[in-house]
């Protein structure tokens, strides 16, 4: 049966060096793009998903984050308060699961910031996730039409859209665009403080359980200043 998450996760914490010098001052969820912020985009496609409360995670700038979001209903942001301890992306989801209950949640990065085609992708991502089959469900971006985007890509894709890590040196067409769905159960045993998300990647790709949907639309890659323009044009373009 498709799941249909009604909370969700958004890493909002990283100190965002890549963006700098506009990070100096700002945390890089709140660098605007197309005259919005990072984090309001996010939170958007989230609240027309269906979305009722979202964790919004804070480390770097953490009071401009708080404040932005204080007076937002849709969804209702509930903050996870890092500001004391480094946790990585895979710790703060520890942190985050008592507020994000035993249900599968979306799982977005605050930057990724992406054009939906005819269907909006997470409404995609919520009826493709197979909870009996998979751990987790990631939104793959194709390298080739992806803008702002140079590497070598994550994973490649079996038809029934099972994901194999990309080996050193190899080349793989999708990339993650940085947006999820994963089961809480994944975090069972997961480790203490700091880690990483991809530790979780991993554990469930040895056991068949990590999963892609291919975007359908257009996923900006808006890494440094210098990608904010190419998003920018993209965006209105879309909307135009």
């Amino acid at each position: 049966m498709p799941v249909t998450p009604h909370k969700a996760m958004v890493l909002a914490a990283g100190l965002g060096v890549r963006m700098r010098p506009l990070t100096n001052t700002m945390p890089k969820p709140l660098v605007s793009v197309a005259g919005q912020p990072l984090l309001d985009h996010v939170l958007d496609k989230l609240a027309g998903a269906g979305v009722t409360e979202a964790v919004v995670n804070v480390h770097y700038l953490p009071d401009q984050i708080i404040e932005h979001v204080k007076t937002r209903s849709r969804p209702r942001v509930i903050i996870s308060d890092e500001r004391d301890q480094v946790l990585g992306t895979g710790g703060a989801v520890v942190k985050a699961l008592p507020l994000l209950g035993d249900a599968p949640f979306y799982h977005l990065n605050a930057d990724t910031m992406w054009i939906d085609g005819v269907r909006s992708n997470l409404a995609r991502l919520a009826e493709a996730f197979d909870p009996a089959r998979m751990d987790i469900l990631l939104l793959m971006a194709p390298t080739a039409s992806s803008i702002g985007y140079s590497g070598r890509g994550d994973y490649s894709m079996l038809p029934d859209g099972a994901l194999r890590k990309r080996r050193e040196h190899q080349v793989v067409p999708f990339v993650y665009a940085g947006a999820a769905i994963m089961s809480p159960a994944l975090f069972t045993d997961a480790p203490a403080g700091e880690f990483s998300l991809t530790k979780m990647f991993d554990r469930a790709n040895e056991q068949e359980r990590l999963f892609g949907l291919r975007l359908d639309g257009v996923w900006m890659h808006v890494g440094t200043p210098d990608a904010i323009q190419a998003a920018e044009e993209a965006f209105l373009e879309s909307v135009a």
